[in-house]
């Protein structure tokens, strides 16, 4: 999130906000030039390198072993670098089996979705269909927005809109939104939603700030987003990015589900764990859950190898003209902290010596999923992955800190100690 008050409240964890905790941002790198190792073919059918066996890159797979040490249940992850590709996975794709999950499974990106959203913002800005500082009530005008609430304010999450998902008081205990937790969670996870009804919930609580003001992580701010992009472009948001990102970089795993709780071959299961009433511990199995909770903040389906081509694309250049995509990567100063300062839908982090400055922005669904998508700013290396939550407890403000970190020096401070040894979870 943000400054040290923000982060210590980060840390107390809790699910419906893990996506803002774990989620450290990606960037996903363009597939680099130069001599690629023999392919073969994995589970699913789609051809890898041999790395993914993890041969050739032992660091690698130690280092995602190390993330399912840390009690999660399975992991994948891509690695795009000056060395080529490298794929693995390590842990369980389910429960009571022993397979691996696959090298290029689809999972639910969580937060993720957020960095699509934005850059297709952009491109409606780029086109003179969107003011990136005009009011949003301008089009929108039927929610009543205060005027001062402009587009770039819901790209950068400084709007002050309170997050129909729930928030923290300031005394660091939890005000819920809709059910995002806990048995209460479980119980609704096939309930659908309209994002007119969530945005109309976070709109009937008061705003944290005034506008422009200050920081705070809405995904009110995204689900208004999407209603944006359907209002000037009179088509879905499905249809939309299909038709300006997906469509052209031909990103076939990646899908925007709506209210379907479905999960396309193949992918790991993901599994969430909670207390019942009588104070048990449960663990259920929720590959099949209904994203319409979050809407566009968070609803989206991908692969590692998708990220990473999307990232790639974005921060080489294709997606938008150079000068919005420095719009994109300008922080706002009150979101200043440990994971860096966020953009319009990234984070921008300086890793300090021999690492260098990352892009990213991580993401999680309220249970069974964490996404990872990390890059550098032109695009030549990126890390992607999936993490999935089984029937054990992590300690996220602990446990998987430690285990990135591990994988951030891997990958972007080629093997050596950075700050990123001391980088912490982020959105």
């Amino acid at each position: 999130m943000s400054e040290s008050r923000h982060t210590a409240k980060r840390n107390r964890v809790r699910r419906p906000r893990v996506s803002q905790r774990v989620a450290v941002t990606a960037l996903a790198a363009a597939l680099l030039a130069g001599a690629a190792a023999p392919a073969s073919a994995t589970a699913d059918g789609q051809a890898v390198p041999k790395a993914a066996a993890g041969q050739d890159r032992p660091e690698l797979q130690k280092a995602i072993q190390a993330i399912v040490d840390a009690g999660f249940l399975g992991v994948q992850a891509r690695v795009h670098d000056e060395r080529g590709e490298w794929v693995g996975s390590a842990g369980r794709r389910k429960l009571g089996a022993n397979a691996k999950p696959p090298a290029n499974g689809r999972f639910r990106i969580g937060s993720s979705t957020k960095t699509f959203v934005a850059t297709l913002v952009l491109q409606l800005v780029a086109d003179g269909k969107i003011g990136l500082d005009k009011p949003v009530a301008d089009y929108l005008p039927k929610f009543q927005l205060d005027r001062r609430i402009t587009v770039r304010m819901l790209l950068q999450h400084t709007s002050g809109l309170y997050a129909y998902t729930g928030e923290f008081r300031p005394d660091g205990s939890v005000e819920p939104g809709i059910p995002a937790a806990g048995k209460e969670w479980a119980d609704a996870r096939f309930k659908t939603y309209q994002p007119e009804e969530l945005v109309r919930f976070g709109l009937s609580r008061p705003a944290k700030f005034e506008p422009g003001t200050s920081w705070s992580y809405s995904n009110t701010n995204y689900t208004l987003a999407q209603l944006l992009i359907e209002k000037v472009t009179g088509r879905s948001i499905a249809e939309e990015m299909q038709r300006r990102i997906l469509g052209p970089l031909k990103l076939r795993g990646t899908v925007l589900p709506g209210a379907s709780p479905e999960l396309p071959q193949p992918h790991p299961h993901g599994y969430f764990r909670y207390q019942d009433a009588t104070g048990q511990w449960r663990v259920i199995d929720v590959t099949r859950q209904n994203p319409s909770m979050v809407a566009a903040a968070g609803d989206m389906i991908s692969t590692t190898k998708d990220l990473a081509t999307f990232y790639s694309a974005l921060n080489g250049g294709k997606l938008l003209p150079a000068k919005l995509l420095a719009e994109m990567r300008k922080t706002h100063p009150k979101s200043a902290g440990p994971f860096g300062g966020y953009g319009l839908g990234t984070y921008v982090q300086d890793l300090g010596p021999n690492c260098g400055t990352v892009l990213h922005h991580n993401g999680a669904t309220a249970g069974g999923y964490v996404a990872v998508m990390y890059g550098t700013p032109d695009g030549k290396k990126t890390w992607t992955a999936s993490i999935t939550f089984g029937d054990a407890a992590p300690d996220l403000a602990e446990a998987f800190p430690k285990a990135r970190d591990n994988l951030l020096k891997q990958v972007f401070c080629d093997g050596q100690a950075g700050s990123a040894d001391k980088a912490k979870p982020a959105q």
